[in-house]
This record gives C-alpha cells, structure tokens and sequence, in this order.
C-alpha cells in the first residue's frame, strides 16, 4: 500500500463518526487513529495536511505492522532509512531537517495516542527518539530587547513610516517580500469585530496565512494612512508601504548603524527577533510557526536553541551554591 492510496483513504472528509464506530472491545483502525488525531491535534489546514502526508509515509514504510504494535525499533529504523536515502521517494539521503519534519509529527501522534486520557497506545515508542541535530544559523542574528528600543527609537525620528516599517517587521514577523506586497485591502477583522488580521496572500511557497495585528499597531497604521497622499485621481495606494524591499533593508540598515553599536540588523534579523522574543515570553512553538509561516515545526524549533542560552546557564546555579563563600 503507497502514500497516495494511504491518503485517499483519510481524506479530510471522512466523517468523525465513523471513528466512534467500534464496537467496545473492537480496536480502533489505523485509518480510524488517524483520522480521530488530524481532527483534534489543533493545527492549521496546511499543517493538519502536512501531518497526515508524514504519518501516511511512515505506515507506507511499514505496510504490514498496526501503528498500536509499533515499537521504538521501528521508528528508529524508519529514521535511519530516512537519513540513509532508503525510505525516500527519491532514493537519495534527506537533510536533517527534512527527516526532523518526519519524525516529529510521528512523536506528537504517539504522544497524544498513549496519553492516559486517549489510551488508544499501550505506550509511546517515540520518546526515546532523538531528532537529528539541525545547524542554528540565526543563533546570533536578533536584537535584544533594548536594541529593539534604540532601533525603533531612531526610526521614529525618521518618519512614521520608517517606525512603522520597524514596528510591523518585529511585531508581526513578517519577511521583507512580504512586507512590500501588504495592501490596505489585506487586513480584515475577524468574525466577532474584536481583532484585527492581515491576510498575507503569498508567502514562501505561495503560501497563504492570517497574522494577528495587535491593537497599538493598527492604530499606527490608521495614523500613517490618514497622512498618506491621494492619487491625481482621487484614489489611494493599494500598496501599504509603495517601495522596494532593497530600499527597506537599507532604512533597517542605516538606523541599526545609528542606533546599536555592535550590530547591522536586517530586516530578516527582526524576523529572528520577533520569534525569539515571543518564545522568551511564553508563546508555543505551535503559534511562532503558525504566525512566521513555516510549513516545518523543526524550523521553528530552532529558535529553542537561542532562547536556551539566554536563560539561566550551568555556571549561574553553581555561581549561586558558592554565593556564601564569593567575595569574601
């Protein structure tokens, strides 16, 4: 049995009452486990998809064992063929991000599959499975909390639309291509007239998602439409910000060189910033990866290892045991 006919099987369609179905005492189907998890895990559509497509091609890759029988061994082999080019459709070794995007939906599968209050799993086979190490390119490419203060700072000097360039690309986390298609026509409240959401049309991959825009922002934003100039026939820009990205990186550039002595941000660097500063604060890695867009949770995960190292560290809980005997 392949993928395609595994996923034509557990289309999202199928009615949740099927998998209530069982008879007590009658296990659950594979498709039924399945099925009952893309509907309760809590994801967006785009992940749910992504969810399913990677389960689907770990059962593909063990036709003939029920997911309850699964246990740790085969899904450390099935991470092993994965890394070793043996379980892809293109015979060729998977990067350790590509592998971390399939095994990690497994691990949240599992986890909620054996979970007392579920008990569809005897066990969870996955705990002991490590994901492969993915390289941190953006461990030292983010602003702290006061150079966001200093850059935002000399940007409002500029112009409001400089600070607001600055403000919408560390609020939101938004990518510079993104940020020069935005249009006025884009944002839109939600379904009770509380919140204001920006619709980003087209994002990496031709992607579409729907980022929150906290209330000071917009406000912001209807200060800086207010001043904006009409068209010599009476009509307003469709575009929110009417310049290049090439002219936004160098408003970014130029006040990081005014503002903060040690670093030249870019506008991607406040895209890092946004995403390590909401994980400081408490926010999931479930919503960073919902408001950057990214179609692989291991993506975001990656920000762990920079908010990791800005807690408390091995030599600060010894520093605090030898307290007593320091500076005397």
């Amino acid at each position: 049995m392949n993928v395609k006919t595994l996923e034509r099987r557990s289309e999202p369609g199928t009615e949740l009452m099927k998998n209530a179905a069982a008879v007590e005492g009658e296990p659950y189907s594979d498709d039924q486990i399945v099925n009952m998890y893309i509907s309760v895990c809590g994801h967006s559509e785009r992940t749910r998809t992504s969810y399913r497509r990677a389960i689907c091609r770990f059962r593909s890759f063990l036709p003939q064992i029920p997911l309850r029988d699964v246990t740790w061994k085969e899904v450390e082999a099935y991470k092993l063929a994965l890394i070793g080019g043996m379980a892809g459709f293109t015979g060729k070794p998977l990067s350790p991000a590509s592998v971390s995007a399939l095994i990690a939906p497994l691990k949240s599968f599992y986890k909620w599959g054996s979970d007392e209050n579920v008990g569809i799993f005897p066990r969870n086979p996955t705990t002991s499975i490590k994901l492969p190490q993915v390289a941190v390119t953006s461990r030292k490419n983010y602003l702290t909390n006061k150079e966001v203060g200093s850059l935002l700072h000399h940007l409002k000097k500029k112009s409001l639309r400089n600070y607001l360039i600055g403000l919408s690309l560390v609020t939101l986390g938004l990518r510079v291509s993104e940020l020069v298609s935005m249009k006025w026509e884009h944002f839109h409240t939600d379904a009770m007239g509380t919140s204001i959401w920006l619709n980003v049309p087209r994002g990496k991959g031709g992607k579409s998602r729907d980022v929150k825009i906290p209330s000071t922002l917009w406000s912001f934003f209807q200060q800086y439409r207010r001043g904006l100039p009409l068209s010599p026939d009476g009509s307003a820009e469709p575009l929110v910000f009417p310049i290049t990205a090439r002219q936004i990186e160098r408003i970014i550039r130029h006040a990081g060189l005014r503002s903060i002595e040690t670093k030249v941000p870019t506008p991607h660097w406040l895209r890092h910033t946004n995403a390590t500063l909401a994980l400081l604060r408490g926010a999931t890695l479930q919503q960073v990866q919902e408001n950057l867009g990214h179609t692989h949770l291991n993506t975001t995960q990656r920000y762990l290892h920079t908010v990791e190292q800005l807690g408390k560290a091995a030599p600060d809980f010894v520093e605090d045991f030898l307290m007593e005997y320091i500076g005397k």
